[in-house]
């Protein structure tokens, strides 16, 4: 069982209704997680809002797949079952095995990156930031990053509060 209750948007307060119905009219599903971080308007808007706005930045200077390959590697090294199930029913929905796809060289690097970052946030290779500057820009590079940061940020707070996983859609 979940640590934390999952907000009802139906009994909510309006505050929060507005917030779930301005999310949902933006295109985007009410998951466990943003339920739960719907307890505080100001979590919800740091952690999701956020999330969103720098993933569509990200997608702008990468590509959508590059940047789901990317935060879908950082879930599956951090064993955020949430984020993990959230990526992986996203690839299946495309048709895609992570485990045989065959990807670009750059999706192989931004995987690799993107494990490093969830693994060993200290020790990440002089090796693979060269590998990294010579394809991307220190622009991309810094939002790369900052989005890495921002899915380590969901895996925890998924996993300390011990959200469970929606069903496939």
């Amino acid at each position: 069982m979940s640590v934390i209750s999952e907000i009802d948007p139906n009994t909510a307060p309006q505050v929060i209704r507005d917030i779930i119905e301005e999310h949902v009219a933006s295109g985007h599903r009410m998951t466990g997680e943003k339920r739960t971080l719907l307890h505080n308007p100001v979590a919800f808007h740091t952690l999701e809002t956020g999330s969103y706005a720098l993933d569509d930045e990200l997608q702008r200077l990468i590509g959508k797949r590059a940047a789901d390959f990317f935060e879908y590697a950082i879930s599956v090294e951090n064993d955020c079952i949430v984020c993990t199930t959230y990526f992986g029913n996203l690839l299946k929905r495309n048709n895609i095995d992570f485990e045989t796809f065959a990807f670009t060289p750059k999706e192989e690097l931004l995987i690799e990156y993107g494990r490093a970052i969830a693994r060993d946030r200290k020790n990440i290779s002089g090796d693979l930031f060269a590998r990294l500057k010579s394809i991307f820009t220190e622009e991309e590079i810094v939002v790369i990053t900052t989005m890495g940061v921002m899915m380590v940020a969901n895996n925890y707070f998924n996993d300390i509060l011990d959200v469970k996983p929606d069903a496939p859609v």
